[in-house]
C-alpha cells in the first residue's frame, strides 16, 4: 500500500499546514471548476441531455483514484489542486480525449504565450445542468436488497485490504477489532470501484466504536472512542466467533 492512502495516525511527517484557503491562486478555482462540470455531466446521472462531448462517468471518487495513484513522490512534492490536475489530466488521455502528445503541445503552446485566450464555451444547457447538480448532488445510497452480517453491539475485526488506488479504509484500523456502534438503514455505494480494496457494488455501512488504547497501545490519551463509518467489505467476524458459531 503507498503511504499516500493513509497519513492519519502517523507521526514525523513534517509541520501541518494551518493555511485555511480554499484557493492560494487563480488557477486553482478553474482547476475546481473543470471537476465540478465533470461530474455533473458525468453519463451515469439521471439529469438532461446537453450537447457536451463528454460522455463517461467522474465522481469525487475518480478525483481521489487519480491522485493517490500518483507515485508516493509525486504525491507529496506537488500542491492539492496540482495532484487533482494530475489525476484529471491522466483520466483525459486514459479515457481519449486528448493523447498526451496533444496535451504536452497544447501546454508548451501556453507556456510561450500565457496571454493566449482559453477556449470559449457557454452552452445554456450544460450550465444548467452543472447548477442542477451543485444543488441535487448524487447520493450513494441505493434502493437495493442486502444482506446486514453484523448487529450493534458485536464486536468484529478489521481487514486489512490490498490497495492499490484508493481506500475508505483508515490505515491504523487494519487488523484492530472494533464494536458496532450503528448499522445504518439502506446500501451505499463510493460511487466507484476501488478494485481489491473491495468497495464496488452498494453494500451496508456500519459505524465501529475503537479504544484508542488498543489503536495506539502506551500512547493514547484515557476516557474518550473513535468511531468510523466503515463499508462492510472492511468488516469481518472474529475468528474466535466463527469458531463457537460453527460449533453451536
Amino acid at each position: 500500500m503507498k503511504l499516500q492512502h493513509y497519513l492519519g495516525g502517523l507521526e514525523n511527517l513534517g509541520p501541518v499546514s494551518t493555511d485555511v484557503r480554499v484557493f492560494v491562486e487563480p488557477w486553482e478555482t478553474r482547476i475546481f471548476g473543470i471537476h465540478t462540470a465533470m461530474m455533473a455531466l458525468s453519463s451515469q446521472l439521471p439529469l438532461p441531455k446537453t450537447p457536451s462531448t463528454f460522455t463517461t462517468v467522474w465522481t469525487w471518487a475518480d478525483l481521489r483514484k487519480g491522485a493517490e495513484s500518483l507515485n508516493p513522490f509525486d504525491y507529496f512534492k506537488y500542491r492539492y489542486y496540482e495532484k487533482w490536475l494530475g489525476g484529471i489530466s491522466g483520466y483525459f488521455i486514459a479515457n481519449g480525449y486528448i493523447t498526451a502528445e496533444e496535451l504536452d503541445a497544447l501546454t508548451e503552446e501556453y507556456y510561450k504565450n500565457p496571454s493566449k485566450p482559453l477556449p470559449v464555451a457557454g452552452a445554456a444547457e450544460i450550465d444548467e445542468r452543472v447548477v442542477r447538480y451543485i444543488v441535487e448532488g448524487d447520493s450513494p445510497k441505493r434502493d437495493v436488497q442486502v444482506t446486514f452480517e453484523f448487529t450493534v453491539g458485536d464486536t468484529i475485526a478489521i481487514r486489512n485490504v490490498p490497495t492499490v488506488e484508493h481506500t475508505r479504509l483508515p490505515g491504523f484500523l487494519r487488523d484492530k477489532t472494533g464494536t458496532i456502534e450503528t448499522v445504518y438503514d439502506g446500501a451505499y455505494t463510493y460511487l466507484c470501484d476501488t478494485g481489491p480494496d473491495g468497495v464496488g457494488e452498494a453494500m451496508p455501512v456500519y459505524c465501529v466504536r475503537f479504544e484508542p488504547a488498543a489503536l495506539w497501545p502506551g500512547n493514547a490519551e484515557p476516557n474518550f472512542s473513535l468511531y468510523a463509518d466503515l463499508y462492510a467489505s472492511y468488516l469481518a467476524p472474529l475468528e474466535g466467533e466463527i469458531a463457537t458459531a460453527k460449533a453451536a
